[in-house]
């Protein structure tokens, strides 16, 4: 898969596009891929998606900003697997939020991307204020030369599937429902760092991972893990926050003691599998305490994968 950054993607051949952020890659967005794909191969053009960064909400309103389920690399990953040939990621920044809504048809999908077949959720907003809407992008298809499709909305047990409906199933800590509208156990992933190594000591030596942002979970849980280079794979008690109880931090951060790892991982890029909550994060009066329950985190993961596999 071809990905390609900026505000000027340049010219490109005829191809088919989806628009949107795809965060998470849910149900309903593989659902959009799927069709992309399909109707790719048909006309013989690449199947492609353009997406954006940062999240536009997070340029606009950073502090109200939505959580994101998936990042950037996970989300190429997912989007090469599902089959695409080319991901353009632009820079949504003040010049691209003020562009007029006909300009952005013109300028960057069909003179910039090489639009001639779209598919678009029924309330795809775009251009300056979110002016344009489906309505426009048929008027300008005619006019342009590309063809329109709105995607239905695809519904899981009878509800709408989303990334807000997967962040609030992992906001409440229902690693079940996430896992329905995701079609996948919710994943974080991202390089082993080094740490304070104060789980060394306690017993239980923890694999690190910085997040630049805080994730849509937080808490204690039953998770598995696997080395992407080699495909090593552990199951064992991860925690995701700001570690009230020693060293606190500011920006959460993901801890996993995993049964049976050894050696040194760092460096190494580690995705991480969440199954289920165990716990809330707690601040705890002393050390002791803490390695107490750290230890009862690991048993109880360990008795949740005994009984489900």
């Amino acid at each position: 898969m071809v990905v390609t950054h900026g505000s000027h993607p340049g010219t490109a051949s005829p191809s088919a596009w989806t628009v949107g952020n795809f965060d998470g890659i849910h149900r309903g967005h593989r659902a959009m891929l799927e069709r992309v794909g399909a109707k790719a191969r048909e006309r013989g053009m690449p199947a492609c998606v353009l997406t954006f960064e940062p999240h536009p909400r997070e340029l606009f309103n950073p502090q109200d900003a939505p959580a994101r389920i998936t990042r950037m690399r996970d989300k190429l990953e997912l989007l090469a697997d599902a089959g695409m040939d080319r991901v353009h990621v632009a820079r949504f920044d003040r010049r691209l939020a003020s562009m007029t809504a006909e300009r952005f048809v013109a300028d960057l999908l069909v003179e910039g991307l090489g639009v001639r077949w779209l598919l678009v959720g029924g309330d795809f907003r775009f251009g300056a204020k979110r002016a344009g809407g489906l309505a426009l992008l048929r008027s300008e298809g005619a006019r342009l030369g590309f063809e329109v499709e709105a995607m239905p909305e695809v519904r899981e047990e009878d509800e709408r599937v989303s990334s807000s409906a997967v962040r609030a199933a992992l906001a409440a800590g229902d690693l079940a429902a996430a896992e329905r509208l995701l079609g996948r156990p919710y994943t974080l992933s991202g390089r082993i760092a080094h740490g304070a190594k104060l789980g060394r000591t306690l017993g239980f030596p923890t694999a690190n991972i910085m997040l630049r942002r805080a994730p849509p979970v937080a808490g204690v849980f039953a998770v598995s893990a696997e080395d992407e280079a080699n495909g090593e794979r552990w199951i064992g008690a991860a925690s995701v926050g700001l570690r009230p109880t020693v060293n606190a931090v500011k920006v959460p951060l993901l801890e996993a003691h995993l049964v049976g790892m050894q050696g040194e991982h760092y460096g190494r890029h580690l995705r991480v599998r969440f199954h289920r909550k165990l716990r809330d994060e707690a601040k705890y009066d002393d050390l002791a305490t803490l390695t107490a329950a750290i230890a009862k985190d690991v048993e109880d993961a360990r008795h949740w994968f005994e009984k489900n596999g």
